[in-house]
């Protein structure tokens, strides 16, 4: 009878030990799962950096939209200036018309080196008109070409005509008093500032010749003779 209880005693003991191993191997493989998912999170947060680098990235599209402010910025006070300059003087009064306009041209030469002509345009219609600016000029050759007149270095003076006013602009150049000049000029075409119609006139009387060519010869914004 003992030997019976002490065998079923051990069976029992050997059961529970059993029992207690499979449990700690269960937990075993439960914390090594926990690990593994645990190491996932790092994984995670390191394949997010890239779309954080994008998102940094997407500051030059920031710059891009700063360049174009300041671009519009520019454009808008440069136009807005230009608009109000031109309302403000078309406001006040009207560019000189070829029509109204009676054109004239003597020589003005002051000696005998240096030519000058003087285009006088006085203004025969009923209102107030500016004749400020360049005018455009040609000289017409014997050999029927057209050279356009370089401007002088001078700075455009405001040009008001009343009806009966007059203004004037200068054609300057060097004389040759060799009598071989290259050049043989018959006429002017002059065409008064912010106009489009030209005016035909004959190369003045006792006008010197040319030295150099027509490149040579410069020519002045409009005064008033007043």
């Amino acid at each position: 009878m003992k030997t019976t209880r002490i065998t079923a005693l051990a069976a029992i003991g050997l059961v529970a030990g059993l029992s207690l191993t499979a449990c700690g191997d269960d937990s075993g493989k439960d914390t090594s799962a926990k690990g593994a998912a645990a190491s996932s999170t790092p994984t995670d947060t390191s394949s997010s950096s890239p779309s954080f680098s994008a998102d940094g990235g997407s500051g030059s599209g920031g710059s891009a939209a700063g360049r174009s402010a300041s671009s519009s910025g520019g454009s808008g006070t440069a136009g807005a200036g230009s608009t109000s300059g031109g309302t403000t003087t078309s406001g006040k009064v009207t560019f000189c018309k070829t029509a109204d306009l009676a054109i004239d041209a003597v020589n003005a030469s002051p000696d005998k080196a240096s030519g000058r002509i003087d285009v006088t345009m006085v203004n025969r219609g009923a209102t107030t008109c500016s004749a400020t600016g360049f005018p455009g000029v040609d000289i017409k050759d014997a050999h029927h070409t057209s050279s356009p007149i370089e401007r002088g270095p001078a700075q455009p003076r405001v040009t008001t005509l009343k009806p009966g006013d007059a203004a004037v602009l200068d054609i300057a150049y060097d004389i040759d008093p060799s009598g071989k000049s290259l050049t043989s000029p018959t006429d002017l075409l002059v065409t008064p500032p912010n106009e489009t119609h030209t005016v035909t006139l004959k190369w003045p009387t006792g006008a010197g010749a040319i030295r150099g060519a027509y490149t040579d010869v410069q020519v002045y914004p409009t005064h008033t003779t007043k």
